[in-house]
């Protein structure tokens, strides 16, 4: 996935006056700052995840456990970035929200007591929430497990963002999700190929616009 930050990062790709709580799928990459790979590796055309990116996969699966109105759908991690689709459903009663900030040893996510209905996230609130989750338990790792570190933040600050609009344009974008690690090595965002990003002849990566 092509996530430049000359080209999805410096401007807002919002669209003005939508509501992004809105019941509704939403894709969604996030790519680590400078593009650091911190995740683990691609051999052999599958994503082989190191302890960190095992617990960015962790985080992403347990949203939607811990956030009322919130389901999370195709994911992927890759060395430097993510893909995965955001569901918002509405608001039901669940566990308290703050129940993914208390951890125990490991990488596990205590549940607290049901509060009744809670407010309504919108995307770029559950984007927030994760990049928070993930980056405050990576910085735990880098204490702990002897991970790498990361300069001043471990994700870019802005992130790029579709709205997905009927089941065909879901069905494209679920099956780029699953069969990004293949395409690693033509992937905009493999430090090994930088210089060919400006090839024109590097096929598009962008499923919505199939």
């Amino acid at each position: 996935m092509a996530c430049n930050p000359d080209r999805h990062h410096r401007r807002s790709i919002r669209l003005k006056g939508y509501d992004y709580s809105r019941a509704g799928a939403y894709f969604v990459t996030l790519c680590t700052q400078n593009r650091e790979c911190l995740f683990g590796e691609v051999v052999g055309m599958e994503m082989v995840l190191n302890g960190a990116g095992r617990m960015v996969q962790t985080v992403w699966e347990d949203m939607g456990v811990y956030y009322s109105g919130v389901k999370t759908d195709e994911f992927v991690v890759m060395p430097n970035h993510v893909h995965g689709i955001i569901v918002l459903v509405g608001a039901t009663p669940r566990g308290r929200p703050d129940s993914l900030n208390r951890t125990d040893a490991g990488d596990g996510i205590h549940s607290g007591q049901a509060q009744g209905p809670a407010p309504t996230l919108s995307a770029p609130d559950v984007v927030h929430r994760f990049k928070t989750l993930t980056t405050k338990r990576y910085a735990d790792g880098v204490k702990q497990s002897g991970w790498p570190t990361f300069s001043g933040r471990l994700w870019q600050r802005n992130y790029y963002e579709h709205i997905i609009r009927d089941d065909a344009s879901l069905d494209r974008i679920r099956e780029y999700i699953v069969n990004n690690p293949a395409k690693w090595a033509l992937d905009r965002e493999n430090p090994d190929i930088v210089e060919a990003r400006s090839n024109a002849a590097l096929p598009k990566d962008e499923p919505w616009r199939i």
